[in-house]
């Protein structure tokens, strides 16, 4: 899913030509005289219709949709494990901002599973639902300008034991310098089973670092396409640890780090299936006991080292970075460097099945109509 930031909603649009018009007015059956509530007296107009008013309000009406008359967030918590809706589950309405998330509402999912926020998020950025069961935080995320009801939130039962469906692929790059040996930690595991799995005592994901590594490390981790940070903690018999829970589905983490420069690089691993793989760049080879080569990546040309067992030793001959690679690359490919530009909300969404761009046109030449009208009529006068 891709939110794109930038993007004007229907309601956005058109508040440009409601300004004039902010306060709310009522039409008399009749359409003879315009109430203005401010001051709580009719006036006739010149032919006892405010017709710009008319066509102000019927483009406030086509043009905005429902959930943005709502200030309210609804939706239904579904429970994945047991396919059945959860009560008990603490909603959080969040946003963020340059000040960081800022809190819109809460509220509980009661016994049907439903839930109502009172809160309104901003159309200029995406809001978060946050839902917490089980210890588990899932986070669902509203794109600016999509409904606010109807949301479906999804849960999971959770587990402290890896569930079986559940696998981690382990790669290190290796990226050799002059001064120091950058190495990028990625961790990415699939969870194909009903459980979220989260071990707060021993970590979610383990692991060892080689000598000459720092211990304040950061890790990044994505599973909703909004990446956070969380610290690397010690767990103890020289091991690391992160905790963060698996849902079903693909978690990423990611770390970087660098050590002073060697000819060596030795390291541990915890879990063999699959095999942990080590990554460099084309200019650089490695060797060792017990490493296999997987021969090079056709995108990056990066080479592919299989690790078996638990420890491994290797040499590292040439110097070299994978981003290097890759701009030279592109550069001799005549990659673009840009990607394709994806046109506006407004163009995609519809109306009573007619695209809105179709309802602004037929609304802007009823508004050059009615206008040429009165000038002719004036003219005429």
């Amino acid at each position: 899913m891709s939110i794109q930031r930038g993007a004007r909603t229907p309601a956005c649009r058109v508040e440009t030509l409601l300004d004039a018009f902010s306060r709310t007015i009522t039409i008399s059956r009749g359409l003879d005289t315009c109430v203005d509530p401010a001051n709580k007296s009719a006036r006739a107009t010149s032919s006892g219709i405010s017709w710009s008013r008319v066509f102000a309000t019927a483009a406030f009406c086509l043009l905005t949709p429902v959930s943005c008359l709502l200030a309210e967030v609804q939706g239904v918590v579904m429970n994945n494990t047991s396919g059945t809706p959860q009560a008990g589950v603490k909603i959080n309405v969040v946003q963020p901002g340059a000040d960081g998330m800022k809190q819109l509402g809460s509220t509980t999912s009661i016994a049907n599973g439903t839930f109502t926020v009172d809160a309104t998020p901003s159309r200029t950025g995406p809001a978060l639902i946050q839902s917490i069961f089980g210890g588990v935080t899932y986070t669902t995320i509203l794109p600016p300008g999509t409904p606010t009801n109807g949301v479906n939130v999804s849960v999971y039962d959770a587990t402290d034991k890896p569930p079986e469906g559940m696998k981690t692929q382990h790669l290190i790059l290796l990226e050799p310098g002059p001064e120091k040996l950058e190495i990028s930690e990625t961790f990415f595991t699939t969870n194909e089973s009903k459980l979220a799995y989260q071990d707060e005592k021993n970590g979610s994901v383990r692991f060892y670092l080689p000598p000459g590594a720092p211990e304040n490390l950061s890790v990044t981790i994505d599973s909703t396409g909004v990446p956070i940070q969380r610290p690397v903690e010690k767990a103890g018999g020289g091991l690391f640890k992160i905790n963060y829970p698996l849902k079903p589905g693909e978690t990423r983490f990611d770390l970087h780090y660098a050590v002073p420069a060697t000819a060596e690089f030795v390291g541990k691993v915890l879990t063999t299936d699959p095999p942990t793989r080590l990554v460099t760049p084309t200019s650089v080879t490695l060797s060792g006991d017990g490493l296999a080569d997987l021969g090079q990546e056709t995108q990056t040309g990066a080479r592919v080292y299989a690790v078996s067992g638990n420890s491994f030793k290797v040499t590292i001959s040439g110097v070299g970075a994978i981003r290097a690679d890759v701009s030279s690359s592109d550069e001799e490919s005549g990659a673009p460097k840009c990607c394709d530009e994806v046109p506006p909300r407004i163009y995609t969404q519809e109306v009573l099945g007619i695209a809105v761009k179709f309802w602004i046109l037929a609304l802007a030449g009823m508004m050059l109509l009615f206008g040429g009208t009165v000038l002719y009529r004036r003219g005429k006068a």
